[in-house]
């Protein structure tokens, strides 16, 4: 008779549905609300984008672009899901500081940056989880 530990990887765990949870609603969101903008509307977008460390405008919104619109979706699905979160929070931390000035408190739209670094970091640490193309983590 086998006994159940805890620690034994071969079956599904409620952490591995979290998860899953967690990579599809925050890559759908990420994706939905600010890849496919950038994805549909590069050209319109690259004439007002912010270049907050000064690399050059097509550089932000094309370093934006590749975070947004195609970690979003590497995410999602759970292929290189912690290189992919890594390029996410680094854009996202620069959003934070530099676009918003870290103001946490005085604008509402960095409390989404804020959201999304959380959700993106604990995935950074977790990895994909079982339910994946990767199956593991």
């Amino acid at each position: 008779m086998r006994h159940f530990n805890k620690f034994d990887r071969t079956t599904p765990t409620s952490s591995d549905a979290g998860i899953l949870v967690l990579r599809l609603g925050a890559g759908a969101s990420l994706f939905i609300h600010h890849g496919l903008e950038k994805l549909t509307g590069y050209s319109t977008m690259v004439q007002h984008f912010p270049d907050p460390i000064h690399i050059g405008a097509h550089a932000s919104l094309g370093f934006a672009l590749l975070t947004d619109g195609v970690c979003s979706l590497l995410v999602m699905i759970g292929l290189l899901t912690r290189p992919a979160c890594a390029f996410i929070v680094i854009n996202l931390l620069t959003a934070f500081f530099f676009v918003h000035h870290a103001a946490f408190l005085k604008n509402d739209h960095s409390e989404l940056v804020v959201l999304y670094i959380v959700a993106f970091t604990a995935l950074l640490l977790t990895g994909p989880g079982r339910w994946s193309v990767r199956g593991g983590k």
